[in-house]
């Protein structure tokens, strides 16, 4: 699937404590795990201001970052250990952790996100580690 083109299949995601959620390809991960019953924070809203949507994963990290993201892990000290769900497609057989919630956290989700990646357009980089570096 080509990053930033929403494709018309299904996602099969596996969320730890939570089970399985069925997403569409190319739906912002964030969006896919609420609608799933994943209490995901997204404080800023989803524009990659304030890491508290992100996830780890197990299998199936995505290869493709935004740029936004990258900054701003690096930013806060969390590159190559959070992903943040805000700026992530969804792809099928992702195994992922929620790291923050509602329920953990005692804060209010946010303001809902867009069914779009912001900030818009996004600019896509390849993160640290993927298989395509080297």
């Amino acid at each position: 699937m080509t990053q930033g083109m929403a494709a018309s299949g299904t996602a099969t995601l596996t969320v730890e404590g939570h089970g399985i959620i069925e997403a569409r390809e190319g739906e912002r991960l964030v969006l896919a795990l609420e609608r799933g019953g994943v209490d995901i924070l997204h404080r800023c809203g989803g524009v990659a201001r304030c890491t508290t949507c992100r996830v780890s994963f197990s299998e199936g990290e995505p290869d493709a970052m935004t740029v936004a993201e990258y900054d701003k892990l690096t930013e806060k000290g969390l590159l190559g250990q959070a992903r943040l769900s805000c700026q992530i497609e969804c792809e099928d057989g992702m195994v992922l952790t929620p790291l923050q919630t509602v329920r953990s956290s005692g804060l209010e989700a946010g303001k809902a996100p867009a069914e779009a990646i912001e900030p818009a357009p996004p600019e896509w980089t390849t993160r640290p580690g993927a298989s395509t570096e080297g």
